[in-house]
């Protein structure tokens, strides 16, 4: 019935500096970009298979996000292939590294955020 994941859609306050993160830091692509009628921006960007929609709003500001867990959107992951290296070159674009990274037998797994706060988990898979 399901096949995979379409496309994760996030919210963001400041859409040209998150598109800045996902291009320039993570290395995503543009796609497109959208206006929809009533004050909605959307930017889709491309990693191989992967689709992230951003999402701005022109006419109002979004709710500020609560702490902690919440019902909705939690994190993706995006798959490494040298979790050191990974975490090394997104510090050195001022990326820092906000859990782990956690190295088990067959994965090692790792935090950043976007520029609003998402969480994004790294993951090399070791063995599988």
């Amino acid at each position: 019935m399901f096949k995979r994941i379409d496309h994760i859609e996030l919210v963001t306050a400041d859409e040209e500096r998150a598109v800045r993160f996902y291009t320039e830091v993570l290395g995503f692509a543009v796609r497109s970009r959208f206006t929809v009628p009533g004050g909605l921006n959307l930017v889709y960007l491309d990693l191989g298979d992967t689709t992230v929609e951003l999402m701005s709003f022109t006419d109002s500001t979004p709710a500020p996000r609560a702490e902690g867990e919440r019902l909705g959107y939690r994190m993706m992951a995006l798959e490494v292939d040298d979790m050191q290296r990974t975490l090394d070159e997104l510090k050195a674009r001022g990326v820092e590294c906000t859990w782990g990274p956690l190295v088990r037998p067959a994965y090692a797994r790792a935090e950043i955020r976007d520029p609003d706060g998402n969480s994004i988990e790294l993951r090399q898979w070791i063995a599988r």
